[in-house]
């Protein structure tokens, strides 16, 4: 091998991979010297690599963790995940991340080649996050979502294109869906498609993880009227809403507008209360009760739960078992 940088780049991606190499495996590999390995090995080490030797009969080099960051060698995937993770947390609220991330997402999208650019693009312009507070509905990741599928449903959906796919419903039985895709929403958790399904001519939202083998139709469709504010706040209703397996009716003893201020986004529904503008109505929901018990008793407003009975019992049961395990009692002394 000639090309001395492409030498170094095949090496640094061996070294990756955490194990420790001999100076014959690696020569062996990269088809070269033990003398070249050795100079190379010191090439990597000036460019700020901390590759690490061991002496001996079965001594070896591994790189380690350094104190600085030399430039990484990622691959396709792994560039577009890093990417979108920095977008993602770019578009957060937080103090000293936010900022990091789009220096050091502006960094990677300088270096990125053209084909990888427009797929980060592509994504992110189909990607709407859902991120609420502990009143919120944000599930806990499960199951994986594969990059490739990702990205088509990102293509048709930013392109207005209708897709097909395999998708496992609920219960694990798969079925086939023809769709007009409208956006990607992501809560940190999992990954959503919402969607225009045009077998059931309504509206829904699948997980991405359940999707198999999407396939673009090649049809265009016209643009249809989300029956929500955005797509994010239509997989929240579905997440806590009343699609949600237990629906829950609350009683906020404050105003709409405090409470429309106080709750976080995807907490479920408002509605006015006819008899007082002191209190408003919240209509939420879940898929567990003790979750959505939890949900509700997290809410810092004084409030009653008048729906469904069990989510009453289950919240007075709940408060009966903290109450007794948050008295001091006190220790028995010692022997």
């Amino acid at each position: 091998m000639s090309d001395t940088p492409a030498r170094l780049l095949k090496l640094l991606s061996v070294l990756q991979s955490g194990r420790e190499y001999t100076g014959p495996e690696l020569a062996e590999r990269l088809s070269i010297s033990p003398r070249t390995v050795r100079r190379d090995i010191d090439r990597l080490r000036e460019l700020g690599y901390p590759v690490e030797a061991t002496i001996g009969a079965i001594g070896g080099y591994r790189l380690t963790a350094g104190k600085a960051m030399p430039p990484l060698l990622l691959d396709d995937d792994e560039a577009v995940a890093v990417a979108v993770g920095l977008r993602r947390a770019a578009a957060d609220n937080i103090s000293g991340i936010a900022e990091s991330s789009a220096r050091a997402l502006a960094k990677l999208e300088q270096v990125l080649p053209d084909r990888l650019r427009r797929r980060v693009g592509t994504l992110q312009r189909a990607t709407v996050p859902l991120t609420v507070g502990p009143t919120g509905a944000v599930p806990a990741p499960h199951g994986e979502v594969d990059a490739d599928t990702l990205a088509v449903l990102a293509a048709a959906s930013t392109k207005g294109e209708g897709l097909r796919f395999g998708y496992r419903g609920k219960q694990g039985a798969p079925g086939a869906r023809h769709v007009e895709p409208f956006r990607l929403v992501s809560t940190g958790g999992r990954w959503y498609l919402v969607a225009y399904d045009r077998d059931r001519e309504d509206w829904r939202s699948f997980r991405v993880d359940r999707i198999s083998e999407p396939r673009p139709t090649g049809v265009r469709h016209p643009a249809r009227e989300l029956p929500a504010e955005d797509a994010a706040a239509f997989v929240a209703e579905g997440i806590a809403g009343p699609r949600a397996r237990y629906r829950a009716v609350v009683t906020l003893f404050v105003p709409l507008a405090e409470a429309a201020r106080r709750l976080p986004r995807g907490a479920g529904r408002l509605e006015r209360d006819p008899d007082s503008a002191d209190r408003c109505t919240l209509i939420t929901g879940g898929d567990a009760l003790d979750w959505l018990a939890v949900r509700i008793a997290l809410l810092e407003i004084d409030l009653e739960v008048r729906e469904p009975p069990e989510l009453v019992e289950f919240l007075d049961a709940m408060g009966r078992r903290l109450t007794r395990r948050g008295r001091r009692r006190p220790l028995p002394p010692r022997g």
